[in-house]
């Protein structure tokens, strides 16, 4: 087997975050649902930004943010997803190599520009998410470096890049190479509108064990399974993937393998600020754990905490060390 140069790889969409606080009636001018996600062209991405006031701007989109964490975590990360030649896109690769998370993808040249999320924070600290995915729609296969992917423990795909074809087969190729080596493959859900759009092949993608381990949230389980119950759709992931997480906001996570289900208890947190990159940085905890050998059960401790971090925060990304911060909760890392 290929050495081990990574605990883990991420895969997905590259997206600069644009991060602006709005308060409600904003939310309404602007014709927009409170707390969703849609996808929207470049148009639509400029309106927005002449429309909203200061924000902060950083590279993001679900993958990275978990890379992100997990070097926070000091775990050796690596990241896959195409950026384009722009201001922008050097405002990705900078952020994420400045955080020591190895990033080999080439930059889309003459294409579409880079990503971005227009992201309104409300009050509240719910999120509505304004993406336009411009340049990260375009990964291939040509894109997904090799050795990179051997030398990983676990590669961890993320669920919004099943949209472009291409993608896909990107994704199934990161799969094959993983498991050639004797390595794991998580996937994250992402959405429940993801969901909705690719159950069957989401199924499938745990059925035939191209992923081996499931990280989803509440709503995003239930709309795989189709149910109204979260109990109902456990018992269905347990016979559908070997090990899964599904998050349940302040009352923790679950971590479902086998016949066996361990219920960990979420963190206390101050205040919700901003419920960015909660999920993300779960994974990112729960990776780490299982990189370094730890229980189901510290695992996602370890999640909840760096879950419980990003939401204190705007900011999809930690604000302070998690591994710092594991260390004074008695989970060392």
């Amino acid at each position: 087997m290929t050495e081990t140069r990574f605990d883990v790889l991420t895969i997905g969409n590259a997206i600069v975050d644009i991060l602006a606080r709005a308060e409600d009636d904003l939310i309404v001018r602007l014709g927009l649902s409170k707390g969703m996600m849609r996808l929207i062209d470049a148009a639509e991405a400029d309106r927005l930004y002449t429309l909203i006031g200061p924000a902060i701007e950083a590279s993001g989109g679900s993958a990275g943010n978990t890379a992100a964490g997990l070097a926070s975590f000091g775990a050796r990360a690596a990241y896959i997803g195409k950026i384009a030649v722009d201001q922008l896109g050097t405002i990705f690769r900078h952020d994420i190599t400045a955080l020591g998370v190895h990033f080999p993808t080439a930059p889309l040249e003459g294409g579409a520009p880079t990503a971005r999320s227009t992201i309104l924070i409300t009050p509240d600290g719910e999120r509505t998410m304004n993406t336009y995915l411009g340049a990260c729609q375009a990964l291939t296969e040509a894109d997904i470096d090799e050795p990179t992917v051997a030398g990983a423990a676990i590669t961890y795909l993320e669920g919004y890049l099943w949209d472009p074809p291409e993608a896909k087969k990107a994704f199934r190729k990161a799969a094959a190479i993983a498991h050639a080596n004797g390595r794991q493959v998580a996937i994250t859900l992402s959405d429940s509108f993801c969901v909705d759009r690719w159950r069957a092949e989401f199924l499938d993608l745990m059925r035939s064990r191209t992923v081996d381990i499931v990280f989803a949230n509440e709503s995003e389980v239930k709309a795989l399974y189709q149910t109204a119950d979260v109990p109902t759709a456990v018992e269905a992931l347990r016979r559908d993937v070997a090990l899964a997480a599904v998050t349940l906001g302040e009352e923790g996570a679950l971590v479902v393998q086998g016949e066996a289900t361990y219920r960990v208890p979420a963190y206390p947190v101050a205040e919700v600020v901003d419920l960015t990159g909660a999920g993300d940085q779960f994974a990112a905890g729960f990776l780490v754990g299982l990189t370094r050998g730890r229980g189901l059960t510290e695992a996602a401790s370890l999640g909840c905490l760096a879950a419980t971090e990003v939401i204190g925060h705007i900011g999809p990304r930690p604000a302070v060390s998690l591994k710092g911060l594991a260390a004074e909760y008695g989970l060392p890392v």
